[in-house]
């Protein structure tokens, strides 16, 4: 038997994405389905869904995806944007609650704080806190002291320097120097 013919037929692209665009625009914030609202304690979990929990949800979701092809997500593994930090942020700012406050950060966040306070974060890479070009010239840095180290007249430098405090007893000079001036 042929491999072609056990093969199903490839799948038509145009058929595929043919759907209407309609479809699948999303909602404004707070605009509900037509029609009158369910009782929220009385609906389906469906109709709960679509009434209260989509209008709000799904914009937020776009506003995420928005700022992560910002902060280009999509080109790497790793980056330093945190979407459910974002959609915190956005959806606690969005509250129809809270139209006339302003602007608040994630840190500053009531509940965040608390949160915080109980369950620290691990502190951020630095990798992921500098732009590549930082990095290049920290690496370049790195590598050009650890050549010049390298070099014959600097390695003689650091020996008699190394002989110099040793012979002078630097440590003991230095630790006398400060308790005089404690003392004082």
């Amino acid at each position: 038997v042929p491999l072609e013919a056990g093969m199903s037929q490839p799948l038509d692209m145009e058929q595929l994405f043919s759907a209407p665009a309609a479809q699948f625009q999303l909602p404004v914030l707070g605009e509900t389905p037509p029609g009158e609202p369910p009782d929220p304690k009385k609906c389906s979990p469906r109709e709960y869904l679509e009434f209260y929990v989509f209008p709000v949800l799904l914009p937020g979701l776009a506003a995420l995806l928005q700022e992560a092809e910002k902060e280009k997500c999509f080109e790497g593994k790793r980056n330093k944007f945190i979407a459910s930090d974002f959609l915190t942020e956005w959806l606690y700012n969005k509250n129809p609650k809270r139209k006339d406050e302003s602007f608040t950060e994630l840190f500053s966040i009531p509940f965040v704080k608390d949160w915080l306070k109980d369950h620290p974060r691990p502190p951020i890479p630095l990798s992921l806190l500098i732009s590549e070009e930082e990095a290049s010239i920290l690496i370049q840095s790195f590598w050009r002291g650890y050549r010049a180290r390298c070099d014959g007249e600097i390695q003689e430098l650091r020996q008699w320097q190394k002989k110099l405090r040793e012979e002078r007893h630097i440590k003991k000079v230095v630790k006398e120097f400060w308790t005089k001036q404690e003392a004082k």
